[in-house]
């Protein structure tokens, strides 16, 4: 069960029954439902959009799910590249009532838009292949085997497709994977191994990209002829002992699908092979080659969304205060992190918090590189983020005031305590905030966070480039435009774009504001150091 897009229907309202929040979020709409249980549009206290998966009762009281449970938020976690969505947080161990955030996508799936407009050009569909091969290598650099790649787990989003759910997904080493007679994944995408309930490995991923891109050019399946209804034992028959139906697949992809769809595993290419091979078909780019009905749909679905979170939030009275959860950090890998990085850390809850949550995540903290003001020494930085916009400068009429400028800093308690396993074991990290004068619109400061890894002793930290996005009194809203490693030699590619709402307090303090359990380990205030 992943994000539940609803095609090109609009986002369904809560129902009467609905909660109003759930683990400290807003929740403003419906997403869809699964076997697993219900999908909502929820949002931080920040303005973050979220989708929030809960559990059915029925299921959460299965004899293992737990355990599958948190499993699953830990294989998704591990896989960060630009293709997949990040795990923002989850409900506490041991919790009733079992929940996953992760970010939220306002894109339809691949298999809603087929089914509404067809087919994807030729442009588009071989855009989608290198994507989608790119994606799957990331999988696979991470140790994990996705085992359900079908139309409705890819996101057309605006920027390139996206690959989600890692729900059945399992670590290529797990030796629960040497158990046989289980079939995991969806009929007419998986590959014949999974249909006989054999190992499942990397080649399977393999497998059911091919035969996603058989769907995404002819709104079919490999193994069914156009219009055709099978009977699950028929389509199980056919994925294991006929040749594919390839008919309509354009003449450049075709080569290379049927080497994918290859019966036996080790006659299929690998993904570096697809990957490869695909990248000699052409340049084109996602944003380019993406069919103008479905960038149209993009903008609708963002305006969408835009106007779901500027709704007003509850008013004091009738807020729900988030919960007072054991949960110390997002979920965490089994360390050291994947060499190729946590490109797409968990979004911490604060200025703080995102140093801290995100480094938590696997390995990034949010700071900043330099940007064009004095670094204290008499050298002026060198811009490395994106320019202040003149045209935005000029026309904001709200700026930063006097009191804010200068140094700020703060020290959180990290988690120590934590297993090391499902979250991180860090220890006290320092966050400084850098802020000088501009208005709405403007690079506004930096932050620079450094966090020791209690078991491999990397700084986990990041740095940021804050715009300022809003003045509401004493309180600031900052967006982060750019965020890289505070440690050059770091190899994890920092989370872009967090949000953070920073109150001033004292004269001499900034308190940043918490949201949800994810807070949990970060600083809770900065002060003046100069």
């Amino acid at each position: 069960m992943g994000q539940a897009n609803r095609g090109h229907e609009l986002l369904e309202s809560l129902r009467p029954h609905d909660p109003p929040q759930i683990g400290g979020y807003r929740l403003l709409a419906r997403l869809g439902a699964g076997g697993m249980g219900e999908v909502f549009l929820a949002r931080t206290a920040s303005g973050r959009a979220l989708a929030v998966k809960t559990v059915h009762p029925d299921v959460s009281r299965e004899p293992g799910f737990a355990e599958r449970f948190t499993r699953e938020i830990r294989t998704s976690d591990r896989v960060r590249s630009p293709w997949t969505v990040t795990v923002v947080d989850f409900s506490p161990p041991g919790q009733a009532a079992q929940w996953l955030a992760t970010e939220y996508v306002p894109a339809p799936s691949l298999g809603d838009w087929v089914q509404r407009y067809g087919p994807l050009p030729e442009p588009a569909l071989r855009c989608l292949a290198r994507e989608l091969s790119a994606a799957l290598l990331a999988v696979r650099e991470a140790g994990v085997v996705h085992r359900d790649i079908k139309p409705g787990n890819i996101l057309l989003g605006p920027e390139r497709p996206l690959l989600i759910d890692f729900g059945i997904a399992r670590a290529v080493r797990d030796a629960r994977q040497t158990q046989t007679g289980a079939v995991i994944g969806t009929p007419g995408f998986l590959a014949p191994e999974q249909a006989t309930g054999a190992v499942a490995r990397a080649p399977a991923d393999v497998f059911s990209l091919a035969a996603v891109l058989v769907y995404a050019a002819t709104g079919r399946g490999p193994f069914a002829a156009a219009g055709e209804e099978l009977q699950l034992p028929t389509l199980m028959y056919r994925i294991v002992h006929d040749e594919p139906l390839l008919d309509g697949i354009p003449e450049s992809l075709t080569p290379l699908v049927k080497e994918c769809l290859a019966k036996a595993p080790d006659e299929r290419p690998t993904a570096d092979d697809v990957r490869a091979r695909l990248a000699a078909l052409g340049t084109e780019s996602w944003t380019g080659a993406a069919p103008s009905a479905l960038v149209a749909e993009a903008g609708r679905r963002e305006a969408e969304l835009r106007h779901l979170l500027s709704t007003p939030e509850p008013t004091a009275a009738a807020a729900v205060p988030p919960p007072a959860s054991g949960v110390t950090a997002p979920p965490y890998p089994a360390s050291p992190p994947p060499p190729h990085g946590a490109r797409r850390t968990r979004r911490p809850r604060t200025i703080a918090a995102a140093a801290g949550a995100a480094v938590l995540a696997t390995a990034a903290v949010v700071i900043l590189p330099r940007l064009p003001w004095s670094d204290g020494g008499g050298s002026t930085a060198t811009p490395d983020g994106p320019s202040p916009s003149a045209a935005s400068s000029s026309a904001a009429t709200s700026t930063l005031p006097a009191a804010w400028v200068g140094t700020w800093t703060g020290v959180g308690p990290g988690t120590p305590d934590a297993d090391g396993i499902s979250r991180p074991r860090t220890r006290e990290f320092s966050v400084t905030v850098t802020l000088h004068e501009g208005a709405v619109g403007d690079l506004i400061g930096r932050q620079v966070s450094d966090v020791e890894d209690i078991g491999t002793g990397r700084n986990l930290g990041c740095t940021e480039a804050l715009e300022l996005r809003q003045v509401r009194g004493d309180t600031m809203i900052f967006a982060a435009l750019t965020s890289r490693p505070t440690d050059p030699s770091g190899s994890f590619v920092c989370r872009q774009g967090n949000m953070y709402i920073v109150t001033k307090s004292g004269a001499d303090r900034l308190t940043l504001a918490l949201e949800g359990a994810q807070s949990a380990g970060a600083p809770s205030a900065l002060t003046r150091s100069r």
